[in-house]
């Protein structure tokens, strides 16, 4: 009778009992039982193999490789294609990741009803029942004829049907509950049998031109299940997130080879399924207010410029030590401004509370255009004065209390009088050309111009 050990599918270490923990790298439930006998005999399969082939590699110079224009797949939903950079590239390996019921199934369904219009779709759902999904399909109003599905989970059947049937675009929903053969001991959802699933996929979208999209869990912490060898496999990592209000979906491009990183679109949630939001600017500038502590910027997310409003509070502290509450950007980015504040112009925020925020429930992925924004609003505030309304700050601030010039200015001013907002607040030295009244700035005194009647 063989004996029985247990070896962890993250790092290999072998145990002679079971235990909750990895001793040797700390992963939780990663310990998976097998037969001594098993691994030697699979140990000897595989040298037995290697063995056996050939030892060269049939390489060719650039010159000679075909050349060919790849073809894309759009589906027409337009936030969709532009994330994707331009639609679904044939023989891609995709996969969209998100928290539970943040609409991913929902998502993947409804481009996969459009993309079936042009393309022949495998839709394989490991998660839901076939009439559970008709359900869903049914309130998508889904009804593609070149669209067919199956609650297959087995993964080695999905693929002898892919590579049979030679489908343009499969779609599998999830990579976590699909599992193996019977043979294999990798246990559904665990890292042994994300990283099997994730080559066999890799394989089959690379050998048969086929595009493999794909939906995947996330950890507590909202990083995408799975060892970090499953992002490298993929050719495109896609997170759909939630934000606070207006039951807004954010699609976020976090890895992409063949478009925009970071690149955003934009959907609401309906009852008939994720609507795009072409005109996201529209509806935050509507939202936006002229009180005190309020100011414009913009963030380029990708390709896209968002006008988002900052929104500053500063309050005599009660406490022994003031309080820095900051929500959708990065709190020492705060901090740090309100430093150069109080050293040059002697305005103690030290002494107070400040409380930031980026209006809307937004997170802002880069912050340093907004510098300008983050020193106004607090100014704003502490003197409790407006700015004038219809104006946005771009611009970037030195630690030696400098206005300085910003990337991507004429992308953000195209944006700007798009909406006719009548004051541009930038560096004196940045070299734009628009039809906005400019107002610069050299240094962080000139800021004071903004509130004459309040002395520092």
């Amino acid at each position: 009778m063989a004996k029985t050990q247990y070896k962890c599918t993250n790092c290999q270490y072998i145990s002679i009992k079971w235990a909750g923990c990895c001793s040797g790298c700390g992963e939780w439930n990663s310990l998976i039982e097998g037969a001594v006998a098993l691994s030697k005999q699979r140990s000897s399969l595989r040298t037995q193999t290697v063995a056996s082939l050939s030892l060269g590699a049939e390489l060719i110079s650039l010159a000679n490789i075909p050349s060919g224009t790849a073809k894309r797949f759009f589906s027409d939903i337009r936030e969709w294609d532009r994330v994707l950079g331009g639609g679904i590239l044939a023989g891609s390996f995709i996969i969209l990741t998100g928290d539970p019921g943040i609409g991913k199934s929902t998502l993947l369904l409804q481009v996969a009803d459009r993309l079936a219009k042009d393309q022949r779709v495998f839709y394989f759902s490991s998660e839901e029942s076939l009439q559970q999904l008709k359900a869903r399909a049914q309130r998508l109003n889904v009804h593609a004829e070149n669209l067919l599905f199956s609650d297959q989970a087995n993964l080695e059947r999905i693929i002898a049907a892919a590579v049979e049937h030679k489908p343009d675009v499969l779609v599998l929903d999830s990579i976590q509950n699909c599992y193996l053969s019977d043979n294999s001991e990798a246990i559904p959802g665990t890292v042994a049998q994300l990283r099997e699933a994730g080559f066999a996929l890799m394989k089959l979208a690379k050998e048969n031109n086929i595009a493999v999209l794909v939906s995947g869990h996330i950890t507590k912490d909202g990083n995408m299940a799975g060892p970090k060898v499953l992002e490298h496999l993929v050719d495109a990592v896609f997170y759909l997130q939630a934000e606070d209000r207006f039951q807004t979906r954010i699609l976020r491009s976090v890895k992409n080879r063949f478009g925009e990183v970071n690149e955003v679109g934009f959907f609401q949630m309906e009852p008939e399924g994720l609507v795009e939001m072409s005109n996201i600017n529209e509806m935050l500038l509507s939202e936006a207010s002229s009180s005190p502590g309020s100011v414009l910027v913009c963030s380029v997310e990708g390709s896209r410029p968002l006008l988002l409003e900052l929104q500053a509070l500063c309050v005599t502290t009660k406490f022994g030590v003031a309080q820095r509450v900051v929500t959708g950007l990065e709190p020492k980015r705060v901090v740090l401004i309100a430093a150069i504040l109080e050293k040059y112009l002697h305005v103690k925020l030290s002494s107070q509370d400040i409380f930031f925020k980026v209006s809307g429930g937004f997170k802002m992925k880069e912050s340093a255009a907004a510098d300008l924004g983050i020193a106004l609003a607090l100014l704003s505030s502490y003197f409790q004065k407006p700015l004038p309304q219809k104006s946005v700050a771009i611009a970037e601030m030195s630690l030696t209390g400098q206005v300085k010039p910003t990337n991507q200015i004429n992308l953000i001013i195209k944006e700007v009088e798009k909406f006719r907002l009548e004051n541009i607040f930038v560096a004196k030295r940045q070299q734009v050309k628009t039809t906005c009244q400019l107002v610069g700035f050299d240094s962080v005194y000139q800021l004071l111009k903004l509130f004459p009647e309040e002395g520092v």
